[in-house]
């Protein structure tokens, strides 16, 4: 089925619409959007999507709602499962009919390394304790983020990564992987596909829920070894990518940066990192002179 809606319209020459294992790569362009949504509309899908708003991260849900409600997988049954230690805070949004909130208290940490690294955890035991009998389909997004244009069907599959924006042009050997062989992170040099971003992580509930078991228990073996990978839960994510690949991955389309400027090849941004003072809203981090 994802064969039929992507090799049909492959408009582009200039970028790569297909991955050496013969996955497709979703540009505008190389999709029809009517008949993806006439193929999986009909389906009546559940999405599950996670989002982690914790300590003043929950100032950016409002927006991310917002503008999800405009973009993200309308006219879909969607559930947003926000991670909080401030459901005090999370705001009141008007959602389409099928669409609903729940929130899932969690602590607070003073690391953020720490709240990142858990991610993977909570993913994991939600998937196994409630989402898991929710929905089809998950999700798995950064909350410092906006939609900007369409966001649906054509981003299903059974294991789904997008191409991380700060990287899509470069090869692997100037990927940000882990290179330390002490890390259960560790890809040796000359290995590589792409460098995923850890903002945008998708697929079937039960293959996301391996994803996250696996990074959760490599996050665990090092710290027991005293090390933390170079991009945390990042960096394990690209070494299970590496060896377990992904079944569609997502062009930067799917994970911009608002200080960047569109580039010839990236002619629409539909979702995208807001700019923000890390030290501002991070623990940890030392507020710059």
């Amino acid at each position: 089925m994802e064969l039929i809606t992507f090799c049909t319209s492959f408009l582009r020459t200039n970028v790569v619409a297909v991955t050496p294992w013969l996955a497709p790569i979703v540009w505008e362009g190389t999709f029809n959007p009517l008949v993806v949504d006439s193929i999986y509309k009909p389906m009546h899908l559940s999405i599950a999507t996670t989002v982690f708003a914790v300590g003043k991260y929950v100032r950016f849900l409002r927006d991310f709602l917002e503008t999800a409600e405009k973009h993200f997988m309308v006219d879909f049954k969607v559930r947003y499962y926000i991670f909080t230690d401030r459901g005090g805070d999370v705001p009141a949004v008007v959602l389409a009919p099928g669409r609903k909130v729940t929130i899932i208290p969690v602590p607070g940490s003073n690391r953020w390394q720490e709240i990142s690294s858990r991610r993977m955890e909570m993913i994991q035991t939600t998937i196994e304790n409630q989402i898991g009998k929710e929905a089809d389909y998950i999700f798995c997004l950064d909350v410092d983020t906006k939609f900007h244009g369409r966001w649906g069907a054509e981003t299903l599959s059974r294991l789904v990564a997008a191409v991380h924006p700060g990287y899509y042009k470069q090869t692997h050997e100037h990927y940000p992987y882990e290179r330390r062989p002490a890390s259960r992170a560790y890809i040796p040099a000359g290995e590589g596909d792409y460098y995923y971003g850890g903002a945008t992580i998708a697929g079937y509930v039960g293959d996301v829920h391996k994803l996250a078991k696996y990074c959760r228990e490599q996050l665990e073996a090092d710290a027991a070894n005293s090390i933390e990978a170079a991009w945390q839960e990042e960096s394990h994510l690209n070494r299970y990518l590496l060896y377990n690949k992904p079944t569609k991955i997502l062009s930067p389309e799917y994970l911009w940066q608002d200080f960047k400027a569109k580039t010839n090849e990236v002619q629409i941004i539909r979702f995208s990192q807001v700019n923000k003072n890390y030290a501002e809203v991070r623990p940890n981090v030392k507020k710059r002179k």
